[in-house]
């Protein structure tokens, strides 16, 4: 029962962990691929908003600058009217002076402007450049005149001069606009582009993350459905193996009380009787004494003795069938050599025993189970299997005690017979941590096999056993 209940846990556990792992896998690349996604549309996005932050930016300097520069043009026109036409000289002198400001603003707006632009956009402004050159140096002979030349002049130099000059100035400050216009309209395109692109990017990814989590999915469900149904067979096996183990406790119980029945029916029909009779003689002794009939009563002592050595090797048998003081006092080796010829003697076949490195001091319990499931083995061999030679080999190797017990006789079907014996033997050897193997096939034998760990103490010291002197060949290969 603790075996079916550890085997559960153990089961439960195994599950349980399997379960977790796939979960955190499946989700974990799920959270994963949704957070690649995420964070690809947000550089997508902080990419684009960059962009389109520049070209704000590139577009409202340029507009600022041209638009300076066109009111500069403007006023630079009003500035020379008003000195040609002031009759104050004084007033006249300071128009004068607002004009050179602003024709100096002009030209570091034409020096500020041109960084802004690249390629074919420079040359209206090239054009405009010298235009205005050509304007400023048209007004250049006029800024000289005095008051009675502006006066007979300046109407005449306005018409013909400044305000056509202005006028085309002004008109490639308009078409510089345009130009500008223009590329906001190309730029715009490429944000257009950008946004595009990153739609694209996003399905792209999107329907990724979709196919890959489908397959994360699909993969994971798989597998939670094979954990599921590995437990649920697990499970069955458990309650079958459970089912087994009840079945073999009260098997046990039942082999209890056959066995003590057996006992007290060898002590009551042997032991008891062999006391009664023993009595009965000794009351004949007491007779014969009685009457003066020594021959008599020598006779009846004989038969006396004769019974008492019968009785005490009957009790002495049936201790050594109940545990071989042996096994104790001389090791496992000695008790199953005993096995051994005591079965060869009452049965018809040999049983040979053969070691290689076997321990001398194996624990109590190792050495109880590795008797325990030799002698149920041999004891099925002569019931059930008709052989006529039985083998037992011993072999420790890397920490393990590995035993066999192998028969020539008629076999049976491993896979569909499970007695109660070979439940007990499984039950025997897993209590240790080990593992029993049973290999037969019809009219081929039978091999018993198991395997015991030995305790770390036990392995270091290497205590090596005699190879047993009794050689014999290998009956059969499973």
């Amino acid at each position: 029962m603790s075996t079916a209940g550890s085997a559960l846990a153990a089961l439960a556990e195994k599950s349980g962990r399997g379960a977790r792992n796939l979960l955190w896998i499946g989700f974990g690349g799920l959270l994963l691929l949704m957070g690649v996604l995420g964070l690809c549309s947000i550089s997508f996005l902080y990419q684009i908003e960059i962009r389109q932050e520049k070209l704000r930016q590139d577009f409202v300097e340029r507009d600022r600058t041209l638009e300076r520069l066109r009111s500069s043009i403007f006023i630079s026109g009003t500035y020379i009217r008003d000195f040609l036409l002031d009759t104050d000289q004084a007033r006249a002198m300071q128009h004068r002076s607002q004009f050179l400001d602003v024709e100096r603003l002009i030209r570091s707006g034409i020096a500020d402007y041109k960084p802004l632009l690249s390629g074919d956009e420079r040359k209206p402004l090239e054009q405009l450049e010298q235009e205005l050159a050509g304007y400023f140096a048209a007004i250049q002979p006029a800024l000289a005149w005095g008051a009675e030349e502006r006066r007979s002049r300046g109407i005449a130099f306005m018409q013909e001069e400044v305000l056509p000059r202005r006028m085309t100035a002004v008109t490639l400050a308009d078409q510089i606009q345009q130009v500008s216009e223009k590329r906001l309209e190309v730029n715009s395109q490429s944000v257009s582009e950008l946004f595009g692109s990153f739609r694209r990017n996003l399905i792209v990814l999107l329907t990724l993350t979709v196919a890959i989590g489908i397959v994360l999915a699909a993969i994971t469900l798989y597998r939670v459905f094979r954990l599921e149904d590995e437990s649920n067979r697990r499970f069955q096996e458990v309650l079958i193996a459970r089912e087994q183990l009840q079945k073999l406790s009260a098997d046990l119980v039942s082999a209890q009380e056959d066995e003590r029945r057996r006992l007290s029916r060898e002590l009551h029909d042997q032991v008891g009787q062999v006391l009664s009779a023993l009595m009965l003689t000794l009351g004949s002794v007491g007779s014969a004494i009685k009457l003066n009939r020594a021959e008599e009563a020598l006779r009846h002592l004989q038969a006396a003795q004769n019974m008492t050595e019968d009785n005490a090797r009957a009790v002495r048998n049936l201790s050594l069938l109940l545990r071989p003081t042996m096994l104790d006092d001389l090791g496992l080796l000695s008790a199953l050599k005993w096995l051994a010829r005591e079965v060869s003697r009452v049965n018809a076949l040999q049983v040979d025993v053969a070691s290689e490195d076997c321990p001398d001091d194996l624990p109590e319990e190792h050495r109880t189970c590795v008797y325990r499931v030799a002698q149920e083995a041999v004891r099925n061999a002569c019931r059930h299997a008709a052989a006529r030679h039985i083998r037992i080999h011993l072999n420790r190797n890397e920490g393990v005690l590995r035993v066999s017990v192998q028969d020539d006789g008629k076999g049976f079907d491993a896979k569909q017979e499970k007695g109660i014996g070979i439940l007990g033997m499984k039950e025997r050897v897993a209590r240790l941590g080990g593992t029993l193997v049973v290999q037969s096939d019809l009219g081929r034998g039978t091999i018993v096999s198991f395997e015991l760990p030995l305790p770390a103490e036990i392995d270091e010291r290497g205590q090596v056993s005699p190879i047993d002197d009794h050689e014999t060949r290998p009956l059969r290969t499973a």
